[in-house]
C-alpha cells in the first residue's frame, strides 16, 4: 500500500500517495476524504486520478490522537475556517509541489466534508483548480467570487444541500470564475462514493439518499478530468 508521511505544522501526517505509471512530471491532486476517513473508496478515487495522469495524495486527516477527537476537530476547522486540518491540507499541497515528479500545479478534489474544505480553500490562492463534490459551502459565500477554477457536482435529491448548486453557480458567475457546476436530478448525497455497503443496510442507504449511482458518477468524473485537463495540463 503506497502510504507515506508528509511534513505538516503540527507534525508528520500519513497519506495515501498514488503515482501514474508512465510519463511525468504530472500535475498534482490533493484528495480530501469525507467524514468516514481514508477509506478504500477514497483510495480507489486517488488511484483513479493517478490513472488519469495526476500525482494524487489523500491525507489521512484522522491520525492525530483519538479518532473521535480528530473528527470533532476536523469538523470544527471546517466550520471556523482555520485549524489543524486546514494547515494539513495546505501542507499536502506543498508536499506535492516540492516533489520533483510534480509540475507544480495542484488541484483539490473532495467529497461531502472534503468538498467543504475544497470550497473553503478555493479563494485562498492555495490550489490551481478544485472539484468539490456535494460540498457544504463555507460561511461567507461571497468569498468564492475569488475562487480558483471550480468544477462541482451535486445531487438534485440531496436533502442535506437543497439549492447548493444554484447558489454556487450564482456566486462563481458573479465573480467571473471559470466553472462547471452541475446538479444531477434523481440522485442524492454521496452519489460518487461507492462504499461496500452490507446488504441489510442498502435499503437504509437508499432511503437516506446516500446511494452510489454509476451513470451520474461517471459523468461527473468525465467533467472533472476534462476541467482539470484544461486548467492544470493545458495551462501548464
Amino acid at each position: 500500500m503506497p502510504m507515506i508521511e508528509f511534513a505538516a505544522p503540527r507534525g508528520p501526517l500519513p497519506g495515501y500517495l498514488s503515482v501514474p505509471e508512465s510519463g511525468g512530471p504530472w500535475p498534482g491532486v490533493v484528495v480530501v476524504h469525507d467524514a468516514f476517513g481514508l477509506t478504500a473508496d477514497i483510495r480507489r478515487i486517488t488511484d483513479r486520478f493517478a490513472a488519469n495522469g495526476y500525482l494524487a495524495l489523500a491525507p489521512a486527516l484522522y491520525r492525530r490522537g483519538h479518532r473521535i477527537g480528530c473528527i470533532v476537530r476536523t469538523l470544527r476547522a471546517l466550520q471556523d475556517g482555520h485549524g489543524a486540518t486546514v494547515d494539513d491540507l495546505v501542507a499536502a499541497r506543498d508536499h506535492l509541489v516540492a516533489d520533483e515528479r510534480c509540475t507544480g500545479r495542484v488541484a483539490s478534489a473532495g467529497f461531502c466534508m472534503g468538498g467543504g474544505f475544497c470550497l473553503l480553500l478555493a479563494p485562498r490562492g492555495v490550489f490551481d483548480a478544485t472539484a468539490p463534490n456535494y460540498g457544504v459551502a463555507p460561511r461567507g459565500l461571497d468569498a468564492l467570487r475569488d475562487a480558483c477554477p471550480t468544477v462541482a457536482s451535486y445531487g438534485g435529491s440531496d436533502r442535506m444541500l437543497p439549492g447548493a448548486a444554484a447558489q454556487l453557480e450564482e456566486v462563481l458567475t458573479d465573480g467571473g470564475v471559470p466553472h462547471d457546476v452541475h446538479e444531477y436530478p434523481g440522485v442524492g448525497h454521496s452519489f460518487m462514493n461507492n462504499w461496500p455497503t452490507p446488504a441489510p443496510l442498502r435499503v437504509v442507504e437508499r432511503t437516506a439518499g446516500l446511494a452510489y449511482s454509476e451513470p451520474e458518477a461517471e459523468d461527473a468524473w468525465r467533467r472533472i478530468i476534462a476541467f482539470f485537463g484544461e486548467h492544470l495540463h493545458d495551462a501548464g
